[in-house]
């Protein structure tokens, strides 16, 4: 298998594997499309392609591209999401050359990254039609409107691309975008996130402008890269050219922003450091609107590109499962072989779908001395977006953290409240948690459910758990087709 080239060969896969359905009733991009694929997510449904879209003739949206992890494994050409996470580690997790043998397959191994490098398109896609000045209306496109409350209309799946002005490298992100009209929009970029690392370090430099451009609809690789928690200063492109195991085809826009030579719409403009906007509210995937309302960003819009016959993509959020739920199980099957180069003590890893992504994460150790669960969670509190994580449970290597009976027994037997619960104050937490009592300010909950040892336990070892006579369990495995019982 291979990863999709563009987002319509991957729609007519999935059609081809019945999962994608067409609809042809006429329904509005405001709370009806929206209605639709919520109900068809919360169901684990198909893809969606909506053909009559009210109000925007020519358009269609597709939306629920990504809901189950078998269309994302499909999307991107893997088997195992491990694998992705894999091609990264494999070029620095390794023992240093030594003989000419080793250092000529070094080089090879070098030079294989170039496999993952953006290649610049001299054509795009989306040249077939080019709205600039006036003409370059936001109200053009389909945009959502999610939730009844929600204060506006707002791209959900846009992956915004900046350019960092320290470093050159490339941001994309996927952030919601609130329509302020027909030539601006308000960009949510939260304090803890690369695209507003970007913006500020442009107001730092004294920059003008910083530009801005929004993708909508691309090859599945770099719409997924949009939500992968990348740590900086790597490049986006660089890693989206990993997740689809080829480099991405690019074509450089006035701007000087490089964007997927294969997308649908590119909406491209710029920020004005220190010009922001109220935004919000919004019914976010903590299932809350998200309220206050706070300033962020104004985009102010230069020109749109898109294909003859567009194709809008979008997404809703709210209380789980939704199709961020399947996205945040991939980002954690991707990442896994990081952290577990970064923690080789790191076993497996759960972030459970209704644990919204930053409200909680299961990992899976192997103990090795005293206060090891505690170190492993204060590694994660300090780790790129895992810093965000509100709440961490630690168990042993033997408990699948995937099964959350197993987990919830292991919290049961092996957790005295007093030593075993830690919880951090006045620290940084997830802008968009509702619990924090000041917005990206409030406090974290560990807890080490590892069996603990005699250093741990006031001197005593930790009680022997029962098991079965080794003898008289062979023997009833023996005979038990014949017990009559199953």
């Amino acid at each position: 298998m291979a990863a999709f080239q563009d987002l319509r060969g991957f729609l007519e896969a999935l059609e081809e594997r019945g999962q994608l359905r067409r609809v042809r009733a006429e329904l509005s991009p405001v709370l009806e499309i929206p209605e639709v694929l919520r109900r068809v997510m919360q169901r684990r449904g198909p893809a969606l392609l909506f053909e009559n879209v009210k109000g925007y003739p020519g358009w269609r949206v597709a939306g629920n591209l990504f809901g189950t992890l078998d269309r994302i494994r499909l999307a991107l050409g893997v088997d195992r999401l491990e694998d992705i996470g894999e091609r990264l580690v494999s070029l620095t997790a390794r023992a240093p050359p030594l003989t000419l043998g080793e250092k000529l397959r070094s080089l090879r191994d070098v030079l294989d990254v170039g496999r993952y490098t953006p290649r610049r398109a001299r054509r795009a896609a989306f040249e077939d039609i080019v709205l600039e000045g006036g003409e370059a209306s936001l109200e053009k496109l389909p945009v959502f409107k999610t939730w009844p409350r929600d204060g506006g209309r707002y791209i959900t799946f846009g992956q915004v691309y900046t350019v960092d002005p320290e470093r050159g490298v490339t941001n994309i992100g996927v952030y919601r975008v609130m329509l302020r009209g027909p030539r601006e929009a308000v960009v949510h970029w939260q304090l803890h996130k690369r695209g507003r690392h970007a913006y500020l370090s442009a107001a730092e430099q004294g920059e003008e402008r910083l530009p801005v451009a929004i993708v909508i609809g691309s090859d599945p690789a770099t719409m997924l890269t949009g939500v992968m928690p990348v740590p900086y200063p790597m490049d986006k492109l660089l890693f989206a050219g990993f997740m689809a195991g080829r480099g991405v085809e690019v074509y450089r826009l006035p701007s000087g922003i490089h964007v997927p030579a294969s997308a649908e719409v590119v909406v491209e403009g710029y920020v004005e450091p220190g010009r922001e906007a109220p935004e919000g509210p919004f019914g976010d995937h903590w299932g809350y609107y998200d309220e206050p309302v706070h300033r962020f960003p104004v985009m102010t819009v230069e020109r749109i590109w898109m294909r003859r016959d567009p194709i809008y993509v979008g997404t809703v959020v709210g209380k789980p499962p939704m199709e961020d739920a399947a996205i945040g199980k991939a980002v954690e099957r991707v990442f896994l072989p990081v952290l577990r180069m970064l923690l080789p003590e790191i076993v497996d890893i759960n972030l459970p779908e209704y644990g919204v992504f930053q409200g909680m994460a299961i990992v899976s150790i192997r103990k090795r001395y005293p206060g090891h669960a505690k170190k492993v969670m204060m590694a994660l509190w300090g780790l790129g977006q895992m810093a965000l994580t509100k709440t961490i449970i630690v168990v042993d290597h033997d408990i699948d953290v995937h099964d959350l009976n197993q987990v919830i027994w292991a919290v049961s037997a092996n957790v005295d409240p007093q030593r075993d619960v830690l919880v951090v104050p006045n620290t940084h937490t997830d802008h968009l948690d509702p619990a924090a009592p000041v917005p990206g300010y409030g406090s974290k909950l560990g807890i080490d459910a590892t069996r603990k040892l005699p250093e741990e336990n006031q001197g005593r070892p930790w009680p022997q758990e029962v098991e079965p006579d080794p003898e008289v369990a062979r023997r009833i495995d023996e005979i038990w087709p014949s017990l009559g019982i199953e």
